[in-house]
């Protein structure tokens, strides 16, 4: 299993999932330009040797497939990520076990939980090399501009490290951050982040706030930074529980911060609180260019890093991108968690399309009359990740919710919109959707599109169309002496049913 990131892009060169490219490149849009490309096709991982301005390669697309998200957590397919799921929702909402096997398994639980303590590290490899004062120049790091719209260049991948002044207690997100000058950056996060909390507390007591970036980690500690699920654990348990052992820390050399002892780069600063720089415009998840905003102004004085480093990176955008890939690897992580907080519900998808969290499709086992508006409210209050969700679909649990076709059959022919849509204005919004009519308040809709049952309807409902079973058996077994052996009916290209995906 990789530790690190040369251990990950050692797993992808192995199967056959890394390109490496040798050619001249510029940083600025075409390392994006190229990486998109591959990304709308599936293609494999890059890393750009040869990087115009800078000494240090470049790798991009390293989890640009839900396969490679899956290798990450040390995982094959999609499905075993529920298995991560099932321990979380048992940390989150213990349960008094009611027989022996479930006393074990949480027992099981609580041992990972041990084992997933973060370790120390005295002689890190991070700290190989140690630059300072006026020798520190971000321009040297082969910083990517995405689009041509874009502000400046920016820090994408990085692990954001501050620390609650008053508890001591760690946090660890993902931010974007502009560069400024040769040692300032802006660094981009909601107020609701664990990073702005901690400033907000260093700025009442008249405190700076030291940061921590961590550049170029172990992909499985990115997935864990990203994943905002509320369980009073620390960033670096969830590594250590995704990973199954401690993640390995090293002290900061002038902060009182620790960072992932393999990363390949660390830069070490502080934020003054008031101190802001505008922020702004870049290429965001929603497939347009953000706003510009007054950001925290991070002074770095250090960098650190590992001799031959190699600096990680991606960027945002209409899907599919790296970031989506996470989400719907986040999705199958989600799911029992969702199901321990809402029991009726099967399972639940996030479609890419839909930016990995505007539009939620649900099943549900349906058993009684007005249960699929329940099942809706309850999903948006859920989970804190899912309050700018605007579309919620709930189908029943025959429903393969992850095949659009199953899915508009059943919007199609099992809705009413006058009784089985629901619309409630005026509540929270994502401040990034242009399409509220006022920025941060927006409307959300439910659709009911379950099979009814009186009262909510008058009428029998119709029969669904099956094969007889016997016949269905008979042409399994005859299929041969049809002369039809060769003809595998696997997977339909939608292509052929009038659909243009490319």
């Amino acid at each position: 299993m990789a530790r690190d990131l040369r251990g990950f892009i050692k797993i992808l060169e192995e199967r056959g999932q890394l390109k490496r490219i040798s050619a001249l490149v510029d940083p600025d849009m075409e390392i994006a330009e190229i990486s998109n490309r591959m990304l709308q096709k599936g293609g494999p991982g890059l890393i750009f040797e040869n990087v115009k301005g800078a000494s240090f390669p470049v790798a991009v697309n390293l989890m640009g497939t839900v396969e490679r998200i899956c290798w990450a957590m040390n995982m094959e397919k999609p499905e075993e990520l529920e298995t991560l799921g099932k321990k979380l929702s048992m940390l989150q909402q213990p349960k008094p076990p009611k027989k022996i096997s479930q006393a074990i398994d949480f027992g099981k639980v609580l041992f990972d939980v041990v084992k997933a303590k973060p370790g120390r590290d005295f002689f890190p490899a991070c700290q190989q090399v140690v630059v300072e004062g006026d020798n520190l120049d971000l321009n040297k790091l082969p910083l990517i501009r995405p689009y041509p719209g874009d502000a400046g260049k920016i820090i994408t991948l990085g692990l954001v490290i501050t620390k609650d002044c008053e508890t001591g207690t760690p946090n660890v997100g993902v931010y974007r951050l502009q560069l400024q000058s040769n040692n300032t950056m802006t660094v981009h996060w909601l107020s609701v982040r664990g990073g702005a909390r901690h400033l907000r507390k260093a700025a009442e007591r008249g405190k700076k706030l030291e940061v921590a970036i961590a550049l170029g980690v172990d992909p499985l500690i990115i997935m864990a930074a990203a994943t905002p699920i509320p369980v009073d654990l620390s960033e670096w348990l969830f590594a250590g529980l995704y990973g199954g052992s401690g993640v390995q820390l090293a002290k900061c050399k002038t902060v009182d911060l620790e960072v992932p002892a393999d990363s390949e780069f660390v830069l070490e600063g502080t934020i003054t609180p008031g101190e802001v720089l505008p922020d702004g415009p870049f290429g965001d998840h929603m497939g347009y260019y953000g706003g510009v905003e007054d950001s925290p102004l991070v002074r770095f004085q250090c960098m650190t890093h590992r001799k031959d480093p190699i600096y990680l990176t991606t960027f945002s955008g209409r899907p599919p991108k790296e970031e989506a890939m996470m989400a719907i690897a986040l999705n199958r992580i989600y799911t029992p968690i969702l199901r321990q907080q809402v029991s009726e519900i099967v399972d639940f998808f996030l479609p890419m399309e839909a930016l990995s969290y505007k539009a939620a499709i649900i099943s549900i086992d349906k058993a009684y009359p007005g249960q699929a508006r329940r099942a809706a409210l309850a999903f948006w209050s859920a989970l804190p990740q899912f309050t700018y969700t605007k579309f919620v679909i709930v189908v029943d649990k025959d429903i393969n919710i992850r095949d659009p076709r199953q899915v508009v059959w059943a919007i199609s022919s099992k809705v009413d919109p006058s009784r089985d849509v629901f619309i409630l204005p005026n509540t929270p919004f994502d401040t990034l959707d242009f399409a509220s009519e006022k920025l941060g308040l927006g409307g959300r809709m439910g659709i009911d599109a379950t099979t009814k049952m009186p009262p909510e309807t008058e009428h029998e409902w119709g029969e669904p169309l099956e094969s007889d079973a016997d016949v269905a058996a008979m042409v399994e077994r005859r299929w041969a002496e049809y002369g039809l052996a060769d003809l595998k009916l696997g997977d339909v290209d939608p292509n052929l049913f009038g659909y243009d995906m490319k």
